[in-house]
């Protein structure tokens, strides 16, 4: 065993020097080395392990040889003060900090966490008691353990909530699907009940404005703004106004049926006719048009509002501004290979119990409760062909194309009657709309940066801080800076949520059969077909990866 006094302290209290003479000490080993330093005056001192084994190695080398009559100095152990160790994440939203005991030194104090805090510009979302939880568990640590802990986190931005309207009558479209009851408990189909009037005063739509949300900031203090809520704008339309004690109110000023717009309502004057023949002309009237019997081969209706027709419509041409309800059945004939007799438009939905030989184009749904045959339909929505229950729906032959979806009770027939079905064939549109979304964002980014280089090629404060001049050329930059920040939010935000839709895209659009898809149907989901060769019961047909699938077990 080796004598104590080898290990001392050097003259500032600082080191411990090992003095050994080989020929007279050795050989040593690393433990007896280190057992030196287990003397209370050393035992809080940091051993310096790659000097022992250099110092081990050396006096085992020369013990016993002439040089090894001279003594031997090495450093062993060192007093080392405590650590303050701040680690920000690579978002910049939080912050931990470790702090390391010390070796016989001083441990963190106070003034050097905030010193380490100020160096890493560390300025926001900081924790007092977290930091003072810290600086406790310090005080029972031995030599060099360490502790850690989250210490600061960033305030993530809450984005605005978009505007809404909500409609508060319902429209005549409404009526379709809620017949009235007889008292043996049938229903009769062609009695749809009172039709759908309001009155000076009746509110008919209510926005919810756009919320601004709030910024957030990270642990360097920097603000993160939000996204803004987008408005949506309620617009009056005739017949109509907007509450003079709350302009979120959207007010009948007349009497009349309520009919919906793509900017809000309007309330129509109604034309009621009982049917349209050649007798009574062809009908173009401003408002909403009712007609309560049917709309006879050849004749045309045109209207600014709703078309209601309790009756049928056979082989004629029918157009609104709103929606077309047809309370029994559009009938129509096959003229030629391809042209077909009705031609029903609709800037709103096309909504009947009945269609079969028809051309159907909406801007919003079709829904159809009993069968769609032989038709040609086309809508920037949804076709929906079921009544209320999904008890009976037929989509049979023609083609169908829906911007969104294609939902029916059953496609085809046993009979593997032709029918074509195609939807969600927008997806490289709204690619190109992310492309587009995206180099905007790039661009912003672009000016944010010149901005940035202009601002710290400015003089010094002190050289410009009078001149008024200069001043107010600062202020612009400085809200040129907000600005331009704000619109790149802007851009990310509405390029993350465009990504997700076209990410999404066939997940979301699909065609839904409730209870069978027969053999010959041909589906087109985007740029993936096939034809059906057998019949399939209830299922969600879906693109997945550029094939068609038939999922089963979602339904």
């Amino acid at each position: 065993m080796l004598d104590w006094g080898l290990a001392v302290f050097n003259e500032n209290q600082t080191q411990v020097e090992f003095r050994v003479i080989p020929n007279t000490h050795g050989p040593v080993s690393e433990d007896d080395v280190s057992k030196l330093l287990t003397q209370p005056e050393f035992a809080m001192l940091r051993p310096l392990q790659h000097n022992i084994h250099k110092a081990v190695a050396e006096i085992n080398a020369l013990s016993g040889q002439d040089n090894g009559k001279h003594e031997l100095y090495f450093i062993i152990a060192e007093r080392a003060d405590g650590k303050v160790t701040v680690e920000i994440s690579e978002d910049k939203m939080s912050a931990s900090m470790t702090l390391e005991s010390a070796w016989g030194g001083k441990d963190p104090s106070l003034p050097m966490i905030l010193n380490a805090l100020k160096s890493h510009k560390v300025k926001m979302g900081l924790s007092k008691p977290k930091i003072q939880s810290l600086i406790q568990q310090l005080a029972t640590l031995p030599p060099g353990e360490s502790c850690q802990s989250p210490i600061a986190i960033g305030k993530l931005p809450i984005n605005g909530i978009n505007a809404t309207l909500s409609r508060k009558v319902p429209l005549a479209r409404e009526r379709l699907l809620q017949p009235q009851e007889r008292e043996d408990g049938s229903v009769d189909m062609r009695n749809l009940g009172a039709m759908i009037m309001v009155k000076p005063g009746d509110v008919l739509m209510v926005k919810t404005p756009a919320t601004s949300g709030t910024a957030g900031y990270n642990v360097h203090g920097d603000a993160i703004l939000q996204v803004e809520g987008k408005d949506l704008s309620m617009q009056a339309g005739n017949g109509t106004e907007l509450s003079a004690d709350d302009p979120y109110q959207l007010i009948a000023t007349v009497a009349g049926q309520p009919v919906e717009n793509s900017k809000g309502m309007q309330v129509d004057d109604v034309l009621q006719i009982k049917d349209v023949d050649v007798k009574y002309g062809h009908v173009d009237f401003e408002g909403s048009i009712l007609i309560t019997g049917d709309v006879h081969e050849g004749m045309q209706v045109k209207s600014s509002g709703d078309i209601t027709v309790m009756g049928f419509v056979e082989s004629a041409t029918l157009e609104a501004e709103g929606d077309v309800i047809v309370s029994r059945g559009i009938i129509g004939r096959q003229i030629k290979e391809h042209e077909l007799s009705n031609h029903i438009t609709a800037k709103g939905q096309i909504c009947a119990q009945f269609v079969q030989y028809s051309n159907l184009t909406a801007h919003s749904d079709i829904l159809v409760t009993k069968q769609l045959l032989h038709s040609h339909s086309q809508s920037d929505n949804v076709i929906t062909v079921s009544d209320p229950n999904a008890k009976r729906g037929d989509l049979v032959g023609g083609r169908a194309t829906a911007r969104k979806g294609i939902k029916a009770v059953a496609f085809g027939a046993t009979a593997g009657t032709k029918t074509e079905l195609y939807c969600a064939m927008h997806q490289a549109e709204l690619r190109a709309e992310v492309k587009t979304c995206d180099a905007k964002a790039k661009q912003l980014v672009v000016a944010g940066l010149d901005i940035e280089a202009r601002l710290r090629k400015l003089p010094p404060k002190t050289e410009w801080q009078t001149d008024a001049g200069m001043i107010e050329q600062v202020k612009m930059m400085l809200d040129e800076k907000k600005e331009v920040a704000n619109n790149r939010a802007k851009a990310e935000s509405e390029c993350k949520q465009l990504q997700q839709e076209a990410e999404g895209y066939y997940i979301k659009n699909f065609i839904q059969a409730e209870k069978h898809i027969f053999a010959n149907v041909e589906i087109h989901i985007g740029p993936a077909q096939n034809r059906t060769q057998r019949e399939h019961g209830p299922c969600h047909i879906k693109n997945l990866h550029n094939e068609i699938s038939f999922d089963y077990g979602s339904h």
